[in-house]
């Protein structure tokens, strides 16, 4: 009788790897996954169809916004919200502005109402983060600018 001395395979390690990388794949992808839908707010354009096709009035709104030559400029002061709106000449525009701060991860809206740029707006008492000024300024003629400018309250 012949005897074999059977050496032991050393390349039985290799289809391991195969399986710990895509098991590294699989836990990378459920955490993406997790990731994505735990912290989706929600929001969506409503009739976005219908808001796409008349996407040329958007920006004619926009072209005829920029002809007027308005610059906002929104700041938090003392416990306030100033805003500055300018003409081409560094004058400022007089008129009355209607607004509201929007909290884009949740959707929150908070009115401020109306106010002239001189006056600005009270802070009202708000989570600390992110939120976006939206107002229209109209002045006297009936022209109005629309101003979105994103604060970050302490």
């Amino acid at each position: 009788m012949s005897q074999s001395t059977a050496t032991p395979r050393r390349s039985g390690w290799i289809p391991w790897i195969f399986v710990g990388g895509m098991l590294v794949v699989v836990v990378v992808n459920g955490v993406m996954i997790w990731a994505a839908l735990s912290t989706f707010p929600g929001l969506t354009t409503g009739q976005s169809y219908d808001r796409g096709r008349a996407y040329n009035r958007v920006l004619e709104e926009a072209a005829r916004q920029d002809a007027l030559g308005w610059t906002p400029r929104v700041a938090l002061r003392d416990g306030r919200i100033a805003v500055a709106v300018t003409d081409r000449e560094g004058r400022p525009v007089e008129g009355v502005i209607e607004a509201h701060l929007v909290r884009p991860l949740e959707g929150t809206r908070v009115e401020l109402g109306a106010a002239t740029p001189r006056q600005g707006f009270d802070l009202p008492e708000l989570r600390p983060g992110q939120w976006e000024f939206r107002g229209t300024l109209t002045d006297g003629q009936g022209r109005h600018l629309d101003i979105r400018q994103r604060l970050l309250l302490p």
